[in-house]
């Protein structure tokens, strides 16, 4: 199903999208395909991660601007439709493990794309052995998200994911889907001054945002998010990577997403002004310019 993607809806509606499901440690993972319009060909493939809280709809404006490109989008496990991992702690291993899986049955040698929270659960799983021929992180967290510039708020976000998981259960996950919550959040990320941009990434937070499974694995899940970043794995990736970093990101500053791009043996580093940490909504056209720039590149190697 074609979801309202606002300015980027015209882009995305000769998409040809399907729902699909796979069993993926022991649990079903949900996913969409991509397809380009009938008869036009794919010159690539994207398996495409989102962030936390998010789920695949967040990705929607990249995917309409990477033309000829076939992206496959999953839920993370207990976000969006795809219920929580059967047994499983909802950490860094769980994660990386799922996504090394569910590349390995749905789309071997695909592309690895990876947005915030997607960033460390695809740099994690490369690190450790998913083979992919490029990687292409988004909005990557490159430092400890306490260290970012906006330390204090990152501090109330852990009281706030604390709070939830100590509540008694309807009081907790009351406080999580909390709808004036989810609405600050949404205003402490965004950046543009667009009156319509502004409404689509606050309708799509309202819309999106609270589609976790339940609390447990919300704060696992935060725990990880905070608990990780991508400078841990940078020096064992040996494919091609590709930064999409954005100049006003209060997670990761974009100082730091500049020294992280030291730490691999083949990086690129485009940076996007003007935007924060939702490249994903505010600039979706020159992170996918940048993007398919890259594919093609590899594709040229090949």
């Amino acid at each position: 199903m074609i979801v309202d993607a606002g300015p980027y809806a015209a882009r995305l509606a000769d998409r040809r999208v399907e729902g699909h499901e796979v069993e993926v440690l022991g649990g079903m993972t949900r996913y969409w395909t991509y397809d380009p319009p009938a008869g036009v060909e794919p010159w690539a493939t994207v398996v495409a991660v989102h962030g936390f809280r998010g789920e695949h709809h967040g990705l929607d404006p990249v995917v309409a601007h990477l033309d000829g490109v076939r992206v496959i989008s999953p839920d993370l496990p207990g976000f969006g439709e795809t219920p929580p991992l059967p047994g499983r702690t909802h950490d860094l291993d769980a994660y990386a493990q799922w996504l090394t899986e569910f590349v390995a049955a749905v789309a071997p040698g695909a592309v690895v794309l990876g947005h915030s929270f997607g960033s460390i659960v695809s740099a994690a799983a490369v690190a450790r052995g998913l083979e992919t021929p490029r990687l292409v992180l988004v909005n990557p967290i490159g430092a400890p998200a306490l260290e970012g510039p906006r330390g204090i708020l990152t501090r109330l976000a852990v009281f706030y994911y604390r709070a939830g998981a100590a509540l008694p259960a309807p009081l907790g996950e009351g406080l999580l889907r909390n709808r004036a919550i989810v609405r600050a959040m949404s205003i402490a990320m965004v950046k543009t001054r667009d009156p319509e941009l502004r409404r689509f990434v606050h309708a799509q937070h309202d819309a999106y945002f609270s589609r976790f499974a339940d609390r447990d694995v919300l704060s696992d899940a935060f725990l990880t998010s905070v608990s990780h970043d991508v400078r841990a794995f940078a020096p064992r990736i040996a494919v091609p990577t590709l930064l999409v970093a954005a100049q006003l990101d209060d997670i990761t500053p974009i100082e730091a997403e500049r020294t992280l791009a030291t730490l691999f043996d083949d990086v690129e580093l485009v940076e996007i002004p003007g935007v924060g940490h939702l490249i994903h909504y505010e600039t979706p056209e020159p992170a996918a310019s940048a993007i398919s720039r890259f594919l093609r590149a590899g594709a040229d190697t090949r």
